[in-house]
């Protein structure tokens, strides 16, 4: 059986969850994450902070039932920093790959086109 492979496009209002088999990139969405703490207007440090968190104790979850065994990350750079400190060292051990950029604005087929760029 081929392993399942996570990948995380993020900033500090919203993170995308794909999944896809092995390395490919025929990347499914399986989950659209908001910070509620957005209403349009800029998001404070402790907004975005609660939102690493809660993305993370997502992440936790998915590896804890053995959903994902590959993660890989396309986060911008100050989130992931945020995002990285609130996930455990097991969880830390399954990224092989993090990309410190925002991708929130392209589509699915336009992210597996960036992501095969490198």
């Amino acid at each position: 059986m081929n392993e399942v492979t996570w990948l995380v496009v993020a900033d500090g209002g919203r993170a995308r969850v794909f999944q896809t088999v092995g390395l490919t990139l025929d990347l499914q969405e399986i989950e659209d994450i908001t910070n509620t703490e957005y209403t349009g207007t800029m998001l404070t440090e402790k907004d975005r902070e609660k939102f690493a968190k809660r993305v993370a104790d997502y992440l936790e979850r998915g590896r804890l039932h053995q959903v994902y065994h590959r993660l890989r990350l396309a986060v911008e750079p100050k989130f992931l920093g945020m995002l990285r400190a609130d996930l455990s060292g097991e969880t830390r051990r399954l990224i092989f790959e993090q990309i410190s950029e925002d991708l929130l604005a392209l589509n699915t087929r336009e992210i597996e086109a960036h992501l095969r760029r490198g």
